[in-house]
């Protein structure tokens, strides 16, 4: 199974000059952790939940600072191609818990977060139990 299988299509994006509550309003509307900053539709960044919130802690107005100011600037990306034991190592290694996922080109494609493998293997370990059960005299 590889990346291109379980990346979620609908990828929540902005541009480096979208403002942070813009990036807030925009993560509570698609009931979101992450924006993906791009340019010409490759990623140059990620803001997240927590980087806006920490932001908002500094008592700074989120009209007034960009994503570019925020952002998590060049993050992880994994192909397409990559399959989800390479996501699971790099995401356990690098200490992160979404990463953008890329066509041949650069351009994002999707994304793959910690939720969608803990559901992913949810799932897996149901039809594994399934199949334990069936085979138990």
């Amino acid at each position: 199974m590889t990346l291109k299988d379980i990346a979620i299509r609908t990828v929540e994006t902005a541009a480096p000059e979208a403002t942070v509550e813009t990036l807030a309003r925009t993560m509570d509307d698609a009931g979101v952790g992450s924006v993906v900053v791009t340019e010409a539709n490759r990623v140059v960044g990620i803001v997240t939940d927590r980087d806006v919130a920490l932001t908002l802690a500094r008592d700074v107005d989120p009209a007034e600072l960009t994503a570019a100011d925020v952002m998590a600037a060049e993050p992880l990306t994994l192909p397409s191609s990559a399959g989800v034991l390479e996501l699971t190592e790099v995401m356990a290694t690098e200490s992160v818990r979404r990463i953008p996922v890329v066509d041949d080109n650069s351009v994002i494609v999707g994304i793959v977060t910690l939720d969608d493998v803990v559901r992913l293997l949810s799932v897996e370990l149901t039809n594994l139990a399934a199949v334990v059960e069936a085979e138990s005299p």
